[in-house]
């Protein structure tokens, strides 16, 4: 434990306990009215997002012990459970509006994509990083291939939020690694693509668009969301005293952002970015210093999807991306999405921990390590 303390990045664990506080303290602000709407106790999804507390800080803590070896077969294994519970979803999962992203185990409820996530972005890393190190192995090759697996499998839910969320990141990592500018084009182009064939495939993709672009259609909960930002002002009506968000109907998920603005005011969604900011650029900073190449890849790439995601969310709610079901990480409601973000972030804090072999940016020349060395 004292070895664990001396080397972990408290910045790092400061920053995600407090987005884990104001999670539970928006989930008081925004999840009482919806409570009600569908008839449960008013504080029900309080509670559950209490409970689910308690797991995700475990994982964040018993993960960020392991070493780098131990992250990437936790990542294996997670990723194969998840591509095995994504497929099994596809014929036995729970329908929610139409996609079938949510599978039964043991009474509760999963997410399996929200557990994929991290579990990719390491694996890539990893392969990624092979690729440069050893010329007969196509760590690039691999890395595609396994991209166009998860994506068929989020396509086929679907969930074209997170399909974006997923090749985003992937392709900051490629570039990080050393691509060429062809393949940027290349790549380009298919994403560009992808999207118009989604636009004429997906009536609910082509309606969103259309809705964001021409702001006619059913606009009612991004307009709600967009009205609660404003009648915060700067500093809010108050803890308890906001009135937009009773009648807004994902004020504890997706629009949890605009209930802060609401209630705390835009000073507060303000220190919210920052935070957030403060993850990713202390990320990227990391990663830019690291010399072991997974290392530096799995970090970035965990990070920028840590910041994507709460991008995704919160320019949903300022009105300036079509509307997405896409939670803010640590603070929306939701059992998966907490677990999954804090297994995610726990590698973070693993991966970045000190080690003698870094100490010359930790420690000054002269003194010597006081650790042991990860196995």
């Amino acid at each position: 434990m004292a070895n664990w303390w001396w080397t972990t990045d408290r910045w790092f664990l400061a920053s995600f306990l407090v987005l884990m506080v104001l999670g539970v303290v928006l989930s008081f602000a925004a999840s009482p009215a919806v409570a009600e709407r569908i008839g449960l106790d008013q504080f029900h999804f309080v509670t559950r997002q209490v409970m689910f507390m308690i797991p995700a800080l475990f994982a964040l803590l018993a993960v960020s012990f392991l070493d780098d070896r131990g992250i990437r077969r936790l990542a294996l294994l997670m990723l194969a459970g998840s591509l095995v519970l994504m497929i099994a979803a596809l014929f036995f999962g729970v329908e929610v509006k139409g996609s079938r992203r949510w599978i039964y185990l043991a009474g509760v409820s999963i997410q399996p994509s929200e557990y994929l996530k991290p579990a990719f972005v390491v694996i890539s890393a990893w392969l990624f990083a092979e690729n440069g190190k050893q010329a007969g192995i196509p760590g690039n090759l691999f890395a595609m291939m396994l991209l166009m697996i998860v994506l068929a499998l989020l396509v086929a839910q679907p969930d074209l939020g997170q399909t974006m969320l997923v090749t985003g990141t992937w392709a900051a990592m490629f570039f990080l690694a050393g691509i060429s500018w062809l393949w940027i084009v290349l790549l380009g182009v298919v994403g560009v693509g992808g999207a118009f064939l989604a636009y004429l495939s997906f009536p609910h993709v082509a309606g969103r668009i259309d809705r964001f672009l021409t702001g006619e259609g059913d606009t009612f909960q991004v307009d709600m969301g967009r009205e609660a930002i404003i009648r915060g002002g700067w500093f809010g009506q108050g803890p308890g005293e906001g009135t937009v968000k009773r009648i807004l109907p994902d004020s504890h998920t997706d629009f949890v952002f605009s209930v802060a603005a609401e209630e705390f005011g835009v000073l507060a969604c303000i220190a919210i970015v920052a935070l957030f900011g403060f993850v990713v650029m202390r990320g990227l900073r990391f990663a830019e210093r690291e010399e072991d190449d997974f290392t530096r890849f799995a970090v970035a790439g965990l990070t920028m999807q840590f910041g994507f995601q709460a991008l995704i969310n919160m320019g949903v709610n300022l009105q300036l991306l079509p509307a997405k079901g896409m939670t803010l990480p640590f603070i929306s409601y939701g059992g998966s999405s907490l677990v999954a973000m804090a297994i995610g972030m726990g590698m973070v804090l693993a991966l970045t921990r000190k080690r003698p072999a870094r100490r010359g940016r930790f420690f000054f020349t002269d003194m010597k390590p006081t650790f042991a060395p990860a196995p």
